[in-house]
């Protein structure tokens, strides 16, 4: 049970009203603005700083049902009304966070670290926000509310956590893909968890119109990132950062940008922390683009004024987005935290995803454009050497196979099966 503690769905641009959080609403019938969660902080200011971070880390990666969740363990911050029955988990978060100390010491930074968010159940981010909203529709459907089936547009990752959490819930799923613009290890995963996959002749912005418009005509409930349930998991990997840096504070995070919602999701995780007395400060966020696909990057080179765009292709597919329905939040959490947004061309994400990978990482094309990004302020001095700088990796690399092969240099040797051969080749390979 959730005890004193509460939340409500509020219209991010501050118009009145609230609404109960199992209310299928995504937009404020008022402005039309994308809703938030919005806790009760005077209910949870019921335990001190000191409290709440024994609380968190007494229950981080341990066994009590479902604490053991680094989603579930901080659950009066993100879901307090969801009854422990209806969680639906695949002990999402506690990913590990590499300190990437000869990629840093390469481009000049002395304390880099690499959040590896793709060291999850489907092998994204998004499963963080996925078991939330997931559980929420597991209790709606126990409270005896109609959902006909959950859906999503996606680029790849959030069809896979979708379909896996709804397979788990035992509820229909439904996934909206731009035909030929996922990868073949991206579409199994929804295909082998049983969601129902329909592959559309256009992009993800036009598969985003169809789900939004399925969701009110047709009575989908709605599991993309414009749903906030979704942004309260996506939000704790913000507060885990900070637990595993024993409740220190980074100075930047840098984060890749396609639809927008992780931005202002790990935004309002560093926020709440601050509000609730466990840190004294937000990190400079940096979002990272593909140039094919800027729109954010473009806006924050025109004051912010914000233009939808035709995405062109790029390696980093899951971010090939012109018209982010986050854009809102997005911008005003950048603006709250004195954000820069940074860019990258293919040949730039595919070089600095190869130099990370010669480093002991294995990155995603995502991951690439943040590192991209990194390598590029740290040369203009944006960031300094001594900052304490987190990228988040949003992906496992293993579903980028084709990515990865094209762009490595180094093709097996092939030999007979002769060891002075061998040898030899080891001599000039290799100097003794």
């Amino acid at each position: 049970m959730s005890g004193p503690y509460s939340a409500a769905l509020r219209c991010a641009a501050g118009c009145e009203g609230a609404y109960a959080v199992d209310t299928v609403i995504y937009h404020c019938p008022l402005c039309g603005n994308l809703l938030e969660v919005v806790h009760d902080f005077g209910a949870l200011r019921d335990r001190s700083a000191a409290e709440w971070k024994a609380l968190f880390d007494s229950r981080y990666k341990r066994t009590s049902w479902p604490y053991g969740s680094s989603v579930w363990g901080k659950k009066e911050w993100v879901a307090p009304t969801i009854r422990d029955e209806n969680v639906v988990s695949m002990d999402e978060g506690g990913t590990n966070l590499f300190w990437a100390e000869r990629f840093g010491a390469d481009v000049g930074l002395d304390d880099l670290w690499v959040k590896q968010c793709g060291n999850s159940h489907t092998g994204s981010f998004k499963d963080l926000g996925m078991t939330v909203l997931v559980s929420a529709v597991k209790q709606m459907i126990a409270d005896g509310r109609s959902v006909r089936a959950v859906g999503c547009a996606s680029t790849g990752d959030t069809s896979a956590a979708l379909a896996a959490y709804a397979a788990a819930a035992g509820i229909p799923a439904i996934v909206v893909l731009p035909r030929g613009k996922v990868t073949a290890a991206q579409l199994v995963q929804p295909r082998a968890n049983g969601a129902q996959v329909l592959a559309l002749d256009t992009d993800f912005d036009g598969c985003m119109a169809i789900i939004q418009r399925l969701a009110v005509e047709e009575g989908l409930y709605l599991a993309n990132s414009m749903n906030s349930l979704r942004l309260e998991g996506q939000k704790t990997v913000a507060i885990e950062i900070v637990q595993q840096f024993d409740w220190d504070v980074p100075d930047v995070v840098v984060i890749p940008g396609g639809n927008l919602g992780n931005v202002s999701a790990v935004h309002a995780g560093f926020e709440m922390m601050r509000d609730l007395g466990l840190t004294s400060r937000v990190p400079r966020l940096v979002v990272a683009q593909a140039e094919a696909a800027n729109p954010l990057y473009r806006a924050s080179r025109n004051g912010w004024r914000f233009e939808p765009m035709a995405a062109r292709a790029t390696h980093a597919s899951a971010i090939q987005i012109g018209n982010p329905v986050s854009i809102r939040k997005a911008i005003r959490a950048l603006e709250r935290c004195d954000g820069l947004v940074e860019q990258a061309s293919e040949t730039e994400l595919a070089d600095a995803a190869s130099r990370g990978d010669r480093t002991g990482m294995y990155n995603c094309p995502h991951t690439g454009v943040a590192l991209a990004a990194v390598i590029k302020l740290a040369a203009r001095g944006e960031i300094g050497r001594g900052q304490r700088v987190v990228v988040l990796s949003t992906a496992s690399a293993l579903k980028f196979t084709g990515f990865k092969v094209a762009s490595a240099s180094n093709d097996p040797i092939e030999l007979p099966n002769d060891y002075d051969a061998v040898r030899r080749t080891l001599d000039t390979l290799v100097p003794a």
